[in-house]
């Protein structure tokens, strides 16, 4: 089936649709012969797409792993400011793998990462309410601060669905979302009158992130893709 050469190239794990723009204006990608132009569309199993000389597969093998996000990462693959980014530590785990939603500069813990499209736009859209939970250490008045994170709250001027918050310990909350707001939980305490010391994300669905070391990488278990391939249903 013919598709878009931008979108083949991004499913080959050969770079992201905006790079392979780039490359297509740039005269660098042929198809059967013919230097393509953006729009250009073909088949990744009938015809020959070549990048700089080299032949263009068809889509890679999927691949879903875990990173323990550490604080003063990026959640992207580049910055143009500089910047450390997850793609530095994932980068030997064989394929082009790109992030499954986000984690800010600040925050650590779970991220997932694959080179799967589709499964990532659909754990990604909202009508799925993937549950994400958030172990925060704050400080400030926890007992005025509960009862306004546990009621109707509101970002934007648009209505949250409503948080699970639980006490783990002295000045630690257990905060549970299923929606993926910019800064979402740290706008949530400050609303609150909380301020937020450390954030980490430990689960995100059924997958937790366990005594996976910060800064390392794991692939997803069985049963893990498992559930990520669910979401294709």
């Amino acid at each position: 089936m013919e598709e878009r050469l931008q979108k083949i190239l991004s499913a080959a794990g050969v770079c992201s649709r905006r790079t392979a723009e780039e490359y297509i204006s740039a005269g660098r990608v042929t198809v059967n012969g013919v230097t393509a132009s953006l729009g250009t569309r073909a088949d990744p199993v009938r015809d020959q797409i070549v990048l700089d000389g080299h032949r263009v597969g068809g889509p890679a093998h999927p691949v879903y792993l875990m990173l323990n996000k550490p604080r003063g990462y990026v959640t992207t693959l580049s910055d143009e400011r500089g910047r450390k980014t997850v793609a530095e530590l994932v980068s030997g785990c064989g394929a082009r793998v790109w992030p499954v939603g986000r984690l800010d500069l600040d925050s650590e813990g779970l991220l997932l990462m694959t080179n799967d499209g589709a499964v990532t736009n659909r754990l990604i859209h909202p009508r799925h309410a993937v549950e994400k939970e958030y172990w925060v250490w704050v400080s400030g008045d926890l007992a005025r601060a509960l009862p306004h994170l546990r009621g109707p709250m509101e970002l934007d001027g648009v209505p949250l669905a409503p948080a699970k918050v639980t006490e783990r310990g002295a000045n630690c909350l257990s905060i549970v979302i299923h929606e993926g707001k910019n800064r979402q939980v740290r706008r949530m305490c400050a609303q609150a009158g909380l301020t937020v010391k450390t954030l980490r994300r430990v689960r995100e669905g059924p997958i937790f992130l366990g005594d996976l070391p910060v800064g390392r990488w794991r692939p997803l278990a069985n049963t893990e893709v498992a559930w990520f391939r669910k979401l294709l249903l």
